[in-house]
């Protein structure tokens, strides 16, 4: 395959993915809108409480989401029973990592006072974050279903439903937000119940074409559940563990702002919280990328073409810098109408406008250093990457932001503000990108492009 018809693949790839993912991303921004017109202290209650769901949800998702490159690797390879065989062992992780999860949001006290979550906010908070708990189970296992049509190039499917999802998850959350049809207005808490209602809905409709949809056959999906294989457990955690950890470690030095910025009050919680969705639907498109790179990058390691898979990978780098530019400018050009669209409080409207021009730029590392997350997954480097992102994200951005913002660092005394914290953010993903382009660099450079199966 040439050069020009591999970018065309990823791009098509890409593109479906996207479709889909925006979709997803516009539950999270039609929360913010909704929220945001119900009250200022709804829209605050939102942000801490969707922070907290985000950061327990994508470690336990990021375990999934790692078994991408393993179940390419055997399509490639042309190994499609035992392709199966490997998604239904991967049930068991799946419900390990729900049961996980739903312990965590039923209990977020310690999360609400480690951060400091001002007394008046932490009802709303967790009574959200209680509806959440319920609806992570059909979340995962649609992003298991969702995982596994990337890995066979077809995320077609899955796109279709989530932007049917789309249209029943707005009109829901606006009625249970403010209440209409003798429903009561139940502030964020509304958009949680919207949010469970909309998962069920496509968990039911992803399992319906699983079981009809000829497309799968192949596959033998639906053989009777074998027993528990701990070698194929072992190395199931050996890929998605560390990968989990590292996607739990980037993202919650994202969303964990939120928690530390709300000390500073409702209108900083607030601006930030317009700052982190511009980010969070920017982030979609390396992500997309990353997905849809990764997919053709452990296809074609599956069918030993070590020429097709520095192709595919160079593709995608280069296809992330490119978006990544675009999209800079666009928000940097933007930021001021953006702002205006969300939040009619002056205050708020302020903190947005000055957070946005910070948020191009880390955009632009983020973007990069995504995709290269997902291609040094294909080549098994996932260590290295986790303590990259420790070591950088939690100490250098998210400890640093804190430092500056709340008690000062050397002869620069306390900022308060929230804008302390994406600026020590983005100096770190800027390292976080640099070292991570080193690393795929060196596994060029060894060629280890023939890896033995995952899953078999």
């Amino acid at each position: 395959m040439s050069g020009s018809s591999e970018t065309g693949v990823i791009v098509r790839h890409a593109g479906t993915v996207l479709a889909g993912q925006m979709a997803i991303v516009a539950f999270s921004v039609a929360d913010t809108l909704i929220a945001g017109h119900y009250s200022q202290a709804s829209l605050a209650a939102l942000s801490i409480g969707s922070s907290i769901y985000i950061s327990i949800y994508v470690a336990l998702n990021g375990m999934m989401q790692a078994l991408l490159p393993v179940w390419a690797q055997l399509r490639g390879a042309e190994q499609f029973t035992a392709l199966g065989r490997s998604v239904r062992q991967a049930l068991y992780l799946c419900t390990a990592a729900i049961a996980l999860g739903v312990i965590a949001l039923l209990f977020p006290d310690p999360w609400l006072e480690w951060t400091q979550v001002p007394e008046i906010l932490r009802d709303e908070v967790r009574r959200y974050l209680h509806v959440l708990a319920w609806a992570l189970a059909p979340s995962l296992l649609f992003r298991m279903y969702s995982t596994l049509n990337q890995s066979l190039g077809m995320p077609r499917l899955v796109t279709w439903l989530q932007i049917a999802a789309l249209g029943v998850k707005i009109p829901l959350s606006m009625a249970l937000t403010f209440g209409v049809l003798g429903l009561p207005a139940q502030g964020a808490v509304g958009c949680a119940v919207a949010t469970l209602i909309v998962n069920c809905l496509m968990l039911s409709m992803g399992l319906y074409l699983l079981r009809t949809q000829a497309v799968y056959r192949v596959y033998e999906l639906w053989r009777p559940m074998e027993r528990l294989d701990f070698g194929t457990l072992a190395k199931f955690l050996r890929q998605g563990v560390p990968a989990g950890l590292s996607i739990m470690v980037e993202i919650t030095s994202f969303t964990l702002m939120a928690l530390f910025i709300a000390r500073m009050g409702v209108a900083a919680s607030a601006g930030h919280q317009i700052a982190a969705t511009a980010a969070g639907v920017l982030y979609m498109i390396p992500l997309a990328l990353g997905i849809a790179s990764s997919s053709r990058v452990g296809f074609w390691l599956g069918a030993n073409q070590p020429d097709q898979v520095r192709r595919a990978t160079a593709n995608g780098l280069v296809l992330s810098a490119a978006t990544a530019v675009v999209c800079c400018a666009a928000l940097w050009l933007g930021k001021e109408v953006l702002t205006k669209a969300f939040t009619r409080d002056a205050d708020v409207a302020l903190i947005a406008i000055g957070l946005l021009g910070w948020v191009a730029l880390y955009h632009f590392f983020d973007a990069i250093q995504t995709v290269c997350a997902f291609l040094l997954r294909c080549f098994r480097i996932t260590l290295g990457p986790l303590l990259i992102y420790s070591i950088m994200l939690w100490g250098v951005g998210l400890g640093g932001g804190y430092l500056w913002a709340y008690e000062g660092m050397t002869s620069w005394p306390a900022l308060r503000q929230a804008s302390s914290f994406w600026i020590t953010s983005c100096a770190a993903l800027g390292v976080v990108m640099f070292l991570f382009m080193g690393l795929i660099y060196q596994a060029a450079k060894k060629n280890r492009t023939t890896l033995p199966q995952l899953g078999t």
